[in-house]
């Protein structure tokens, strides 16, 4: 343990962020984790986040280095944890007293838990029973993965993806209505990816009843997370008859509406004898305001939400400063003025009011290209 070096920290601490990640989407609303126990450079056991949240990565870690070489052999290992481990006793015992009765001598981890029930109690129980405690190994990698779990915690709101898919000159579909396919194969497999990785997919009505989606992931096998489906729906008019609806009963759906829009009751009972989960969101009952939107789904358990909503609902989200990631896919076509704008009308009065993202990569994905855009 004395010879480790800080390269050697960090691979092992990579390899544990690359197995958290595999987390996301299954474990809202807790955190994506992920835990390796290491012996002289050896890889005694790992553990990820269950689906659910439970058992934690700490947890299934310990018991796998178990059954490959025995409770003796992790005393004086180091385990390497990619969110600080829990001090509280919640649905299973703190995980820092399961690695102090291990005999584990070190831990390393990028940062610390901001729940109110951890908040650095972890470290400190750790450190009171002995163990070196070395933080911030990749703590912006750590981050960027609980990126959802992080905001939801400290900000009350879900991490936001907006993705949008457009020709050259900015249009999500001609002018009768046609969008079906802008970008290739590639490029679709890819949004996919993205929802697998998500709580939530999220939409307005207006796209709804347009598309008829299904909004499920595809293209990643049988065992592929599926996202709640969420519809801003501020009167209730999302048709009962229509896929989202007649799926609910098999993958969630949520309906966000207006206070006094349950007055459409037939509907609502249509709705909710569907398998939907109606929930009412202050407001004046016409629009659902997306701030209020994402406190509520956070409030729901929420973590991370990927918007593929129509031009209105990518415009009130870039204008109230919602937007933490855009995912933009362009293709190299062109369908003129006469097509539907990928954003809607934002009222600007000058430059300097416009929503401003910053560029955290470029890729091509197929025939098509992906920008990636961050929060400043």
């Amino acid at each position: 343990m004395g010879g480790t070096t800080a390269a050697e920290d960090r691979r092992w601490m990579a390899m544990a962020l690359s197995l958290a990640r595999r987390g996301l989407g299954r474990v809202a609303p807790n955190p994506a984790v992920a835990a390796l126990i290491v012996q002289d450079q050896r890889l005694l056991g790992r553990g990820v986040t269950a689906p659910g949240g439970r058992p934690h990565a700490e947890a299934q870690a310990l018991a796998a280095a178990n059954d490959l070489a025995g409770p003796e052999a992790v005393k004086g290992a180091t385990v390497y944890v990619t969110l600080e481990p829990c001090a509280h006793h919640g649905l299973t015992p703190p995980c820092a007293d399961a690695l102090v009765a291990a005999g584990i001598a070190r831990l390393v981890c990028p940062l610390g838990d901001p729940d109110p029930r951890v908040a650095g109690r972890g470290f400190e129980r750790l450190r009171a029973a002995g163990l070196t405690v070395d933080i911030g190994v990749m703590a912006a990698e750590a981050a960027a993965i609980n990126a959802g779990f992080l905001r939801r915690i400290e900000h009350r709101r879900p991490h936001l993806t907006l993705k949008l898919a457009t020709t050259l000159d900015g249009r999500i579909a001609t002018a009768s209505g046609e969008s079906r396919w802008i970008t290739g194969p590639e490029a679709r497999l890819r949004v996919h990816g993205l929802r697998a990785r998500s709580d939530a997919i999220l939409i307005g009505a207006g796209t709804a009843r347009a598309d008829d989606p299904m909004l499920d992931v595809r293209g990643f096998g049988a065992n592929a997370p599926q996202p709640v489906r969420v519809v801003l729906d501020g009167r209730l008019t999302l048709p009962a008859d229509g896929r989202l609806a007649r799926s609910a009963g098999t993958q969630p759906l949520w309906i966000l509406h207006g206070p006094s829009a349950t007055a459409t009751e037939d509907r609502a009972k249509a709705l909710t004898d569907s398998g939907a989960r109606l929930i009412p969101i202050p407001g004046d009952g016409r629009e659902v305001d997306p701030g209020a939107a994402l406190d509520a789904l956070a409030g729901a358990g929420l973590t991370r939400v990927l918007c593929e909503g129509g031009g209105r609902l990518a415009a009130s989200l870039l204008r109230a400063g919602l937007v933490d990631e855009l995912w933009l896919f362009t293709a190299g076509k062109a369908i003129g003025a006469e097509g539907t704008a990928s954003v809607g009308p934002l009222g600007l009065g000058r430059l300097a009011e416009a929503p401003a993202l910053a560029l955290d990569r470029i890729e091509r994905v197929g025939a098509d290209t992906l920008s990636v855009w961050r929060r400043s």
